[in-house]
Order: structure tokens, then sequence, then C-alpha cells
């Protein structure tokens, strides 16, 4: 397993817990994004920079996933492609998409954008705050403890 993760708007919190996990698990976790982004010094930890445009960085991460790899990410759609091709996707937030919940994620997501299109101001997401941090963390946790007794 690898880890992907979407660094364009991935928040700070998220990066140093992952971070950490990848040196704690020594697992490859590569962050992908236009600009660059600090990262630690780490054998176990990669920064990939793209040329700036739509979805550049997505395209970039779908096009390296691994069937069985984590790629972390607010974006739903990025999120499906890689369920598709047999990866796991986990937003930073803590949510695991999965088979089950990503086609009604998707759909909400349209909805809210066409809500948005209209005029309707649907405002941001809420501040992450210490629970979605642990959720996160949590199910960070659980995913890499479940691919190290699969090794």
């Amino acid at each position: 397993m690898k880890i992907w993760v979407d660094a364009d708007a991935c928040p700070g919190v998220t990066k140093e817990t992952l971070f950490r996990a990848a040196d704690r698990a020594e697992i490859e976790t590569t962050l992908i994004a236009n600009h660059s982004v600090k990262t630690p010094p780490s054998r176990f930890i990669k920064m990939v920079i793209v040329s700036s445009g739509f979805d550049v960085a997505d395209d970039e991460i779908v096009r390296r996933l691994q069937v069985g790899d984590l790629v972390i990410t607010a974006d739903i759609p990025l999120a499906a492609e890689a369920i598709e091709k047999g990866a796991l996707a986990l937003n930073p937030r803590g949510e695991l998409y999965t088979d089950q919940n990503i086609k009604s994620i998707l759909n909400m997501r349209d909805f809210m954008d066409t809500m948005r299109a209209s005029g309707v101001q649907t405002g941001g997401p809420a501040a992450m705050g210490q629970s979605e941090r642990q959720a996160f963390a949590n199910q960070l946790d659980r995913i890499i403890t479940k691919f190290k007794q699969q090794k």
C-alpha cells in the first residue's frame, strides 16, 4: 500500500498526522500538488509538483494509483475514481469513502453545486475541529493496521 495525498487543499493538521504515520508505519506517502508543500525529511515522504490546471493533480494521482493504495482527499470525484480503481479513499475529516456511500455523496455534492449555481448561499464546511482530527487519525490507524496484518 502507498498513500497518495491530494495536497492542494489538504489541511496542515492532516498532513502532520500523515507524516507521523508514514514514518511510524514505514509506508511510502506521496503528496501531489501544483505548488510546493513543506514536508519533513523522511525516506517515506515524497512531494510531486504538477503543472497548474483543473484536476491536474487529481489526474496524476489516479494515473499512479494501484489496487489497495490509499488516497487522502476531500475531492469527491477523485475519491470515486480511486474506489473505481480498487483503492481506498479517506477524507481529511475521517470519513472513509466506500462503494456503498460514494454515489450518495456524489449526488449530494452535485445537488449542492446546483444550489450554489442558482444563487443559494450554502456556506462552506465548518472549521475542522478536534473530533474530526481524531476521526481521521483513528481511521488512518485502522487502515494501516489492517494493511500491516495482511502483509
